[in-house]
């Protein structure tokens, strides 16, 4: 019996089918809200592939092994049903596994709280052509990620990596960072259930959706949307990935240099940049982000990079490493620093309309300020302070960028020194004053 995909598979899977048709990437990052059957489509998609080639074998995947029984193991089980193909696969009832009969090719689980098990996997036939990351988020990071697919992305021509999830709230999170991020062999894809057949989902699906719709439109929009709607302590909302171009870099005129050191835990961070003061736009093109690196072989970096030997901004809490950088012929100064320079560095940071970032030239940089975020107290409560850890770039363009900094603070301070007001201050006054406290602006004229 031929199976028509179209019944089986939601219509905003389509180009995501072809795409795998024509082996058009290696990466594919599916999220999507409740009810988008993106599971559903990648275990289709899997079965269909693993028949399609005599070589492939698959490994899938979850962050605790005792969540994949009644989850992706449940899910293969129904695409092997659904596909109509019952008789060519062997399903046991208590080992993790899946055997493709004709060949043997085999699809495994596994969860990557044992990773040594997933080290050691071997194939009687063929290798590890897919692998499945399901509910991506509850993984640690991408290194996590990576560890493994370096492992099993062995012995083969081609591989497809599939990574399912639910975007988690906070637009810092790991996930949703990384998704943002420059990589060309990575398709990514979001669904949700509006464009999935309601008869799939059921009329009780429909109804909870609509009622949560209606009482918590947020919630809703995250739940069942899939979209990140952000915790609230986001620091940089500003933040633009995308790549800049050498012919870009060579109309750049407003060039910063910024230098956080670093040596045994924390990395030492320089970084060029451009500001454009008119647009209040920020780009970020080049970083050195190392630990263990010497204050000699910093030198010699930046002294590669910047040919003309321009300024470089340094943290003036390391005079020792600013009059070695001096010694070599570094030109480089120690910014000026307060109790309140952090905050207005990073205040200043936010007022710009963007904050454009190459993230192949700067990947680090770019990790950073796509996830710094405010801490929470015991209570849950937002910490006012801004958190010092994981910064280090940021530090870094502070530092270049600390006399835009000081105008900002300066700006910021004159506009509300009670000493020296505003001519809208000094009318509101005025007003207050005539009114006895109450101010009835539209009974005069202002000036």
């Amino acid at each position: 019996m031929k199976i028509k995909l179209s019944n089986v598979v939601a219509p905003s899977f389509k180009e995501v089918h072809n795409d795998l048709k024509r082996d058009g990437h290696t990466h594919y990052w599916l999220s999507g809200g409740r009810g988008s059957t993106k599971s559903s489509f990648i275990a289709i998609e899997l079965i269909l592939g693993i028949m399609k080639d005599p070589q492939a074998n698959a490994v899938v995947l979850r962050k605790v092994k005792d969540t994949l029984k009644e989850s992706v193991f449940d899910q293969l089980v129904w695409a092997i049903d659904v596909l109509g193909v019952e008789q060519y696969w062997h399903i046991p009832d208590a080992k993790l596994v899946i055997t493709y009969i004709p060949t043997g090719q085999q699809i495994r689980f596994r969860g990557a709280d044992k990773p040594k098990k997933i080290k050691s996997m071997k194939f009687a036939r063929g290798y590890c052509k897919y692998i499945w990351y399901e509910e991506l988020d509850e993984f640690t990071g991408m290194e996590e990620v990576r560890m493994i697919n370096q492992s099993l992305m062995r012995g083969g021509k081609k591989f497809t990596v599939f990574y399912s999830y639910n975007p988690p709230q906070s637009s810092n999170n790991w996930v949703n960072t990384e998704k943002l991020l420059t990589r060309p062999d990575r398709l990514v894809h979001h669904s949700n259930y509006l464009s999935v057949n309601p008869k799939w989902l059921g009329d009780q699906f429909i109804v909870e959706a609509e009622h949560l719709k209606a009482t918590k439109p947020k919630a809703y929009e995250h739940e069942y949307l899939g979209n990140v709607t952000g915790t609230g302590g986001e620091v940089f909302d500003n933040v633009t990935i995308r790549p800049i171009t050498d012919d870009e870099i060579q109309t750049f005129e407003h060039i910063k240099r910024g230098l956080d050191f670093g040596y045994a835990v924390d990395p030492l961070a320089y970084g060029v940049m451009h500001y454009d003061r008119k647009k209040k736009r920020l780009y970020i093109f080049h970083e050195l982000y190392k630990v263990g690196l010497s204050n000699k072989a910093a030198f010699d970096h930046i002294k590669i990079e910047n040919t003309n030997n321009d300024m470089v901004y340094a943290d003036s809490a390391e005079p020792k490493s600013i009059h070695e950088l001096r010694q070599y012929g570094l030109k480089v100064v120690g910014v000026k620093k307060g109790p309140d320079s952090v905050e207005y560095g990073i205040k200043f940071l936010q007022s710009l309309e963007a904050i454009i970032i190459d993230d192949t030239r700067c990947p680090n940089t770019a990790n950073e300020f796509l996830t710094y975020e405010l801490e929470k107290d015991a209570n849950g409560n937002f910490k006012a302070k801004f958190p010092d850890k994981n910064n280090h770039a940021i530090d870094m363009v502070r530092y270049a960028l600390n006399d835009e900094a000081l105008k900002f603070k300066e700006l910021k301070k004159k506009k509300h020194d009670p000493d020296n007001p505003t001519p809208e201050e000094r009318h509101t006054k005025m007003v207050r004053d005539l009114t006895g406290g109450k101010p009835q602006v539209n009974e005069f004229i202002s000036w």
